[in-house]
């Protein structure tokens, strides 16, 4: 009797596993399986005509950030990326000091990203990340009028997106974990354009998009754009084209406009803040436009 059994079930796996095996090889045909890699790998390279974060400028001049990541089971991935001045005297004026044309930062970077299919044309996007961001030594003359090393700092970031829908909704969470123990939250809206071939494979493509920031009193704070004040930040508009050159290589560009709509007390934080930019005057626009281009490798 037992033997019967096991020679029923091994017929029952057998069968199962046939059906599954035909069915595989049925939708490899039809090109609706794709095969997961272990590992992939992608190589970045940005050029920005400034240096900006949350709307204001970090750095006047052009920037350079080389970045490279390693995805495991299109789950966990880990990377790293740096920021390089161009040109000498990019430092903030007074703060900063000369960073001439050196790597300013250097972020390590760890998290976990998938996307999960809600329907046959709607997928949710999850982001979440661990940043530890270590800043270059050099001196700068704070204003209490003491010399001090400008410190490493450490990020948490979570980020949900939902594609597939005509207008595609993103929502950012950063949490600075050292310097100021603030929180950035920021609320996008983008729209894809395809230019050169078809929605399902294309070649070009165009995408405007327009996102707010919020800063609790502690980002505001960290950042010198006031004192205890929290509220909406920067309103960026954007708009970004990738050319898709092959299967391994995309070309990007992008300009931008940024400013402080919203809230008149950070505005004028932030034209303080640009104003360290502007020799022989304290304040400067809150406003920016800026852009860059970029190439991205991936294996």
């Amino acid at each position: 009797m037992n033997i019967r059994k096991m020679l029923c079930a091994a017929a029952v796996f057998g069968c199962v596993a046939a059906a599954t095996a035909v069915d595989e090889v049925a939708e490899a045909e039809k090109g609706e399986v794709e095969e997961t890699p272990i590992v992939s790998a992608e190589f970045g390279l940005q050029l920005d005509s400034k240096y900006m974060t949350y709307g204001v400028v970090d750095g006047k001049d052009p920037i350079l950030t080389p970045s490279a990541q390693l995805t495991f089971f299109d789950w966990a991935y880990v990377g790293v990326e740096s920021i390089f001045d161009l040109t000498k005297g990019n430092g903030k004026r007074g703060e900063y000091g000369n960073r001439a044309g050196r790597w300013t930062t250097l972020d390590a970077i760890v998290g976990l990203a998938h996307e999960f299919e809600l329907t046959d044309d709607i997928a949710l996007s999850v982001d979440l990340n661990y940043i530890y961001e270590y800043i270059r030594r050099h001196r700068y003359h704070n204003t209490s009028g003491a010399d001090k090393d400008m410190g490493d700092t450490q990020y948490i970031n979570l980020e949900f997106g939902l594609t597939g829908l005509w207008l595609e909704p993103t929502l950012a969470i950063e949490r600075d974990l050292m310097a100021d123990d603030g929180t950035y939250v920021n609320f996008s809206l983008a729209h894809t354009f395809t230019l050169v071939g078809d929605d399902d494979d294309p070649t070009l493509t165009f995408t405007p998009s327009v996102g707010q920031g919020f800063g609790d009193k502690h980002r505001t704070r960290g950042y010198g754009l006031a004192d205890d004040h929290a509220g909406l930040m920067d309103t960026t508009i954007m708009g970004e084209f990738e050319w898709a050159v092959c299967d391994h290589v995309a070309l990007t560009a992008y300009v931008a406009y940024s400013d402080y709509w919203f809230d008149s007390k950070l505005r004028h934080g932030a034209r303080e803040y640009n104003g360290a930019w502007s020799h022989g005057s304290k304040y400067a626009d809150s406003w920016n436009f800026y852009g860059g281009v970029g190439v991205t490798v991936s294996f």
